[in-house]
């Protein structure tokens, strides 16, 4: 009866590699971990694939559960988090499940990419956001906001900015701006996106998920800003193609 069940949940696989995640055992790939979450309740997920973005830890829409590999090795605590986070009816329970998902430490067999560095051209630009960052910090924050790496990117063209939580392996948090919104959209619109990735900041800090939902919402409006995830509203704030995400890192979009 297992074998025909393990079919027919996956199709045609090596039953026998798959029998030590319905056994409780770690799982090695993604089939295994689809299989260990569906036993611990996982019930409106299909698929499962494994990625290797350090940024997003977990995410799912679609059918199609994401899932970073360093959860391969993740204790039973962990995984039966990622099944609330998907199967969770209340935002009390996704939202505890969001802190052990995040906290638990994720390491790749792939090293981590090197951060772009400001341009020496750029570091006048840089110094003026972090001056504004103790100004906000002051006005909106009661100056609570640890001081924070500010960089601007001549990389980026598709975001406004992001903030990246730091990692347990030693990577400092940062906020990165990029150097062609402020040349398009001017220093208004490039100080908006500072205070917006502030609140990300914000939300790391106190220890709440870094996104774009309701707690996001509520402390942009008390700020001042618009509660959106792009600059110009496209889609339903706190969703991307379909997906709810749950990372390191959240950004504004153009």
């Amino acid at each position: 009866m297992l074998r025909a069940l393990t079919r027919l949940l996956l199709g045609r696989r090596d039953v026998a590699q798959l029998e030590l995640g319905l056994h409780g055992g770690t799982p090695h790939n993604a089939d295994e971990l689809l299989v260990r979450l569906r036993q611990l309740g996982l019930r409106r997920i299909m698929r499962c694939r494994l990625t290797r973005n350090r940024n997003v830890m977990v995410s799912f829409g679609a059918g199609e559960l994401r899932v970073h590999e360093g959860y391969l090795s993740a204790p039973e605590s962990v995984l039966r988090a990622i099944v609330v986070f998907v199967e969770g009816r209340s935002r009390a329970e996704r939202r505890d499940a969001q802190r052990i998902i995040v906290a638990h430490p994720v390491r790749s067999p792939r090293p981590a990419a090197r951060r772009e560095r400001t341009h020496p051209g750029d570091v006048e630009f840089a110094a003026q956001l972090t001056a504004w960052h103790a100004r906000y910090n002051a006005r909106h924050f009661q100056s609570r906001l640890k001081p924070i790496e500010i960089r601007v990117s001549r990389r980026m063209k598709m975001r406004l900015g992001h903030y990246t939580a730091a990692t347990t392996g030693g990577e400092t948090a940062e906020i990165a701006i990029s150097l062609a919104h402020l040349r398009k959209h001017g220093w208004q619109e490039t100080l908006h996106t500072l205070l917006h990735e502030m609140v990300h900041q914000w939300q790391d800090e106190t220890g709440h998920t870094i996104d774009h939902a309701a707690t996001f919402r509520a402390k942009a409006r008390a700020v001042g800003i618009a509660p959106y995830a792009r600059r110009v509203l496209a889609s339903r704030p706190g969703t991307a193609d379909g997906f709810k995400t749950l990372g390191r890192r959240a950004a504004r979009k153009g």
